[in-house]
């Protein structure tokens, strides 16, 4: 089997295989090649993939020879396009949001695997590239509101006075939002976090952050982890705890998110209209609508005084450590599907074959995107 990799858009640092990974590829007798250039931005020289067995060739070559393409972000239609009936891909490309690009890849025959659609399950875990993506964010979200606060994050006691530590609230305690909380504790600062999960209130407790909580959410155990749709009522006591805590504090980094839906609207423009001047709003949510009402997806903007960041793909930011880690997953993916002969085997009794393969065969399989995609009347 050849397997290709593409490079990305202009927008993206990223490369879903480093030379390393390509090397445990290639030793387990899987052919790989690789486009031109597509490692440059993430310091992975096309000498570094060569040394690790794969062939470098052009865009249209790797489009035309490889048997199973690989890449972070979802295909442009163009892409798509250029693809045959035989050709497999595999992206992290929220097949429960880009709807039209999943009706795409079953017309055309193409059998796809979406790494964001990764069951939730201990085994799930080392093929988890949400996760793995969410820490560099959380990480990378902390010390980008550092840059653009006027002030500290840790207390200063000087000849010249002392300096009062910044207040940094962390909206969801996810992956993300549980890396931003361990990142600004260790910088110094004080730090509050909001979760509607009750479950997460002792790792919050445990990295050293105040846990902001709100009685009354809906919890659901099929939800794999993930926070669901609330009530009116729990969201109007929801937003009042929020708006108060957030008028205080001086960082408010926003990572809430419900998968195949729109992003909760947790700051409304009222509650950063109260904030302090100079504080600074990074919202991780931006690409599926932010949390704060005002965001701007990839924008960065004043409103009030406040800074607000719409900024969702912070792991493009340190490319290097991010392809390490979406590498791996991809790799521990791979050797699910991969045979000790380096040849394709879909076991769909395999609980992570199946609940990854979004399209095959002309089909939409798997169960939770056709539910969205072709609902039951």
């Amino acid at each position: 089997m050849l397997i290709g990799l593409l490079k990305e858009g202009d927008y993206e640092n990223r490369v879903a295989l480093l030379p390393e990974i390509v090397s445990s590829l290639t030793k387990r007798k899987v052919d790989v090649c690789v486009e031109t250039g597509a490692g440059d931005s993430a310091m992975a020289t096309d000498a570094a993939y060569q040394e690790a067995g794969a062939t470098i060739a052009s865009r249209e070559d790797v489009l035309t020879k490889a048997d199973f393409l690989i890449g972070i972000h979802a295909p442009n239609e163009k892409l798509v396009n250029s693809l045959g009936k035989e050709q497999l891909w595999l992206s992290q490309y929220n097949p429960l949001w880009n709807t039209a690009l999943v009706k795409q890849f079953a017309d055309k025959g193409i059998t796809t695997f979406s790494m964001d659609a990764i069951p939730r399950s201990t085994r799930g875990q080392a093929m988890d590239v949400l996760s793995s993506q969410a820490t560099v964010a959380g990480y990378k979200a902390v010390l980008d509101a550092a840059n653009h606060l006027p002030s500290f994050y840790p207390m200063f006691m000087t000849a010249a006075g002392t300096i009062r530590p910044a207040t940094v609230l962390v909206l969801g305690a996810g992956v993300a939002g549980l890396q931003a909380i361990a990142t600004a504790k260790r910088l110094g600062a004080q730090v509050q976090a909001f979760d509607v999960r009750s479950a997460v209130k002792e790792e919050v407790m445990s990295l050293g952050a105040k846990f902001v909580e709100v009685e009354g959410a809906k919890e659901d155990a099929a939800a794999g982890g993930y926070a669901i749709e609330q009530t009116e009522e729990f969201k109007q006591r929801q937003q009042q705890a929020i708006n108060d805590h957030a008028a205080k504090a001086n960082v408010v980094i926003c990572t809430a998110q419900i998968p195949g839906h729109k992003a909760p609207l947790l700051l409304p423009k009222e509650a950063v209209a109260r904030m302090k001047p100079g504080s600074v709003i990074i919202d991780l949510a931006a690409s599926s609508g932010g949390n704060c009402e005002l965001t701007k997806d990839n924008e960065t903007i004043i409103e009030h005084g406040v800074t607000i960041i719409g900024q969702s793909n912070y792991p493009s930011k340190m490319p290097v450590d991010a392809s390490k880690m979406f590498g791996k997953n991809i790799l521990n993916f791979l050797e699910v599907l991969i045979n000790e002969e380096g040849k394709l085997e879909l076991n769909f009794d395999d609980d992570i074959i199946k609940g990854t393969c979004i399209t095959h065969k002309g089909e939409i399989i798997n169960e939770r995107v056709r539910s969205v995609i072709q609902p039951k009347n």
